[in-house]
């Protein structure tokens, strides 16, 4: 599997936030309000031109608040941060008293899975949102300005190494975009027959078809790979969403979930496709999925069981796992954790 892994360009940063008020309530996602301040601060931050493409972030943000206004219905734009990101906050309580730590990891993906970056424009950004007094984020009992970074953390493989602590920054760490691959072993216990998917945040895979598998066939399976357009996903359909999203790591622009198949081996590919048609005839066991709160991104959360799950399989879940799948993964959506019994 090492072919489909070595093009993954990540870093993941873990932060802890010390609370510093006598309470901090956190909005009701952190990702949403977390991705608009740091934005903010970092355009702020940034020279005219530089700091174009972030404004037009935030104006995105701004014309999808007056729509949510006018119809009262839910608005979420799909323009992310100009950096390819992940903002992902730790399932937990909303209310925080003194002392008390706030947890959310920071990934950065693709061309943009650069230590510098972080240094130079998101770590100089959560000082300022960790110390302002800025009245467009004042509020009763509010995060902002209330809290101190703590420490943060880089991954390799299940290791986090600190970069942070007590609030010292380590200048000479040096931060490799492969290093989170490092030690990993993306292995199942092929004797448990139950595959139980406990999604973590959101998901939202709508999406058609895809026409031509990655030699242009239209019958090959590659082709049948579907995102799915129910609220429960088959394994085929999640496979099919981590191929989207594995497109982020190939060149150019305009790129396609065929052109991820072609860069693999033909071992590789040939495993992956016996696997897939495994799950053809694979049930579904369980299913308990609901729609998340109302002012959350994505449109479904909750778990799914599956039986039968064939083994060379698990790893390609577990990196989907980690580099999230489907729409809004930069606000966190689309991430799960796997378990076997």
């Amino acid at each position: 599997m090492w072919d489909f892994i070595s093009p993954i360009s990540l870093i993941r940063y873990l932060v802890v936030w010390r609370v510093n008020g006598s309470l901090v309530q956190l909005p009701r996602y952190l990702p949403l309000e977390l991705s608009q301040v740091l934005a903010t601060l970092i355009a702020e931050r940034l020279p005219a031109p530089q700091a174009r493409e972030w404004r037009k972030t935030l104006e995105a943000w701004e014309t999808a608040t007056q729509l949510e206004t006018k119809s009262g219905k839910k608005t979420i734009p799909t323009l992310a941060w100009p950096l390819e990101s992940v903002l992902f906050a730790y399932p937990n309580k909303r209310a925080f008293g003194p002392g008390e730590v706030i947890l959310w990891e920071l990934k950065l993906i693709g061309n943009s899975a650069d230590h510098g970056i972080f240094l130079e424009l998101i770590l100089p950004a959560m000082e300022q949102a960790a110390t302002t007094t800025d009245a467009r984020w004042s509020r009763h009992n509010g995060l902002w300005g209330h809290f101190d970074i703590q420490a943060i953390y880089i991954s390799r493989g299940t290791r986090w190494e600190p970069i942070v602590t007590n609030g010292k920054l380590n200048l000479n760490y040096r931060a490799s975009p492969t290093q989170w691959a490092e030690g990993l072993t993306l292995t199942a216990d092929s004797a448990r027959r139950f595959c139980r998917l406990t999604w973590l945040t959101p998901f939202d895979f709508e999406f058609a078809p895809a026409d031509n598998d990655a030699e242009g066939n239209a019958n090959n399976h590659e082709s049948e790979i579907r995102k799915p357009r129910s609220r429960a996903p088959m394994l085929y359909d999640l496979i099919g969403a981590l191929m989207e999203r594995m497109t982020v790591f190939l060149p150019g622009k305009r790129r396609a979930a065929s052109e991820v198949w072609t860069t693999l081996s033909e071992e590789t590919r040939t495993t992956l496709r016996s696997a897939l048609e495994q799950t053809q005839s694979s049930t579904r066991h369980r299913q308990k999925l609901t729609a998340p709160p109302r002012d959350w991104p994505g449109k479904w959360i909750g778990t799914q069981i599956f039986s039968d799950v064939p083994p060379s399989l698990i790893p390609y879940l577990e990196v989907a796992s980690i580099i999230h799948i489907g729409k809004h993964t930069h606000l966190g959506c689309g991430t799960f954790r796997v378990d076997f019994f």
